[in-house]
């Protein structure tokens, strides 16, 4: 395939994802403009969404490192430790630089989702000791989905 400048270029692997990521945004940018959302279906569609997880239960911050920890010295870049707790339920989480590392205890498998806006990332999965990370650091706010057995649970959110 040649270039614009008519030597031979060769296509990368993200080049078609690039485009239709392009193509994409121009077609959203297209419809924004000609057909617009109403502003009551876009307000009852986030109120939908909100109480999509009506059943969960709230687990409650018990401790942040931030707030209750006594300060070490000589140690500046410290993991946030998180513990959030609902009923029998709780939920270790280390916040770094790298990203999650949790356990909810008593330990079980779980499903957990890192919520931070509109869209989640990845599911993680505990595995049968509860133990759970992720490789994606949160940014802004953020607040955590368990989905264990046939309850879900969601964290309190939290800036990251």
């Amino acid at each position: 395939m040649s270039g614009d400048d008519g030597m031979p270029r060769e296509d990368g692997p993200d080049d078609g994802g690039f485009a239709d990521a392009l193509l994409e945004e121009e077609l959203r940018q297209a419809a924004a403009v000609l057909d617009p959302v109403p502003a009551e279906l876009l307000q009852a569609a986030l109120d939908a969404f909100a109480l999509h997880d009506l059943d969960a239960r709230l687990a409650e911050l018990t401790f942040d490192s931030l707030v209750d920890a006594l300060p070490v010295r000589g140690v500046t870049d410290a993991p946030r430790m998180l513990t959030f707790r609902a009923g029998e339920v709780s939920v270790d989480v280390e916040v770094t630089e790298e990203g999650l590392i949790g356990q909810v205890l008593p330990p079980q498998s779980a499903r957990i989702e890192v919520l931070g806006g509109p869209q989640t990332t990845r599911p993680l999965t505990a595995d049968t000791l509860g133990r759970f990370t992720s490789d994606t650091p949160p940014t802004g706010p953020f607040a955590l989905r368990l989905r264990t057995g046939g309850e879900v649970i969601v964290t309190e959110w939290l800036r990251a």
